[in-house]
């Protein structure tokens, strides 16, 4: 194909990249440089670099900061690891049953976030069935402190995204071949060898592929962190879109609430290219 027909075709997708991609970057980025409230939005005063400094000196963001880090920590590698055990699980079953098991694994992702997250808190208020079997077992009463309701967000976390990565496993799993599974079994390998020698490093793009997404998607995390904290400060389970989300809405600093994002883009590319570059030069020797 020609260079001049090669970009014919790409032109749509390159000013739609643009448009909602480049445009909105740039102007948040001069954004980030004004001092600018609801008051004078369309009078915003250049401050330069004033607001990346506080951005950057903000105990409250780097508190945010952490706790996102934390919640990429726990939440990605269990996502994974449960997703790719239900994929196995259901690879072993057939007939009706599999299609129960694969509705039952995607209900989470069919229902609205915000929604499945308002039903998740709900059963852990007095009068929820999960508080009473907690009090039930533990001989105490459910209490939403700083402890438990960051564990109800990794929890509503983990079941809201794990049908992603098992049904991404499960498809991979049907392209194994089921020749070096029969080659492994005339060898006496068990189960447990053959996950581990054949079936994992056939998915390993696959698991580097849902990594990477699950990541990105659990650094924007806000809905959940909305519903289950009600942007109570007390339980200091802030993220950095939640915390964004105070400092552009409560507090109404939009020109800082734009630096935080900036920033916040800029820190995802860090903790992103490395990956990115790993599996390019993965793709290019396994070609």
């Amino acid at each position: 194909m020609k260079a001049k027909d090669f970009y014919k075709f790409v032109a749509p997708s390159l000013i739609a990249m643009g448009t909602l991609l480049v445009f909105p970057l740039v102007m948040a980025t001069w954004l980030g440089l004004n001092f600018m409230t609801y008051r004078n939005i369309n009078n915003p005063v250049f401050v330069g670099l004033a607001n990346y400094i506080e951005v950057l000196t903000d105990q409250r963001f780097w508190q945010a900061f952490r706790f996102t880090v934390l919640f990429i920590a726990i939440t990605v590698p269990a996502t994974i690891v449960i997703g790719f055990l239900l994929a196995l699980f259901l690879d072993q079953i057939s007939g009706h049953v599999r299609g129960v098991f694969i509705t039952l694994y995607l209900l989470p992702m069919v229902i609205v976030p915000v929604v499945g997250t308002m039903m998740f808190r709900l059963l852990f208020v007095p009068s929820g069935i999960a508080a009473w079997l907690y009090q039930e077992i533990l001989k105490q009463p459910f209490f939403f402190n700083e402890v438990s309701v960051k564990i109800l967000i990794f929890l509503n976390a983990i079941w809201t995204t794990t049908p992603f990565p098992f049904i991404v496993m499960y498809a991979g799993l049907q392209t194994l071949p089921q020749e070096q599974i029969e080659a492994a079994l005339m060898d006496g390998a068990n189960r447990r060898q053959q996950v581990r020698y054949i079936v994992i490093p056939h998915l390993s793009s696959l698991l580097v592929f849902v990594g990477l997404i699950l990541i990105m998607d659990a650094y924007r995390v806000f809905d959940s962190i909305f519903v289950l904290t009600q942007q109570n400060p007390i339980y200091k389970a802030a993220s950095v879109m939640s915390y964004i989300f105070r400092i552009a809405m409560a507090v109404q600093q939009l020109g800082l609430a734009n630096a935080m994002a900036i920033l916040t883009v800029i820190m995802i590319m860090i903790v992103l290219i490395p990956l990115l570059v790993y599996t390019y030069h993965e793709q290019i020797e396994e070609r």
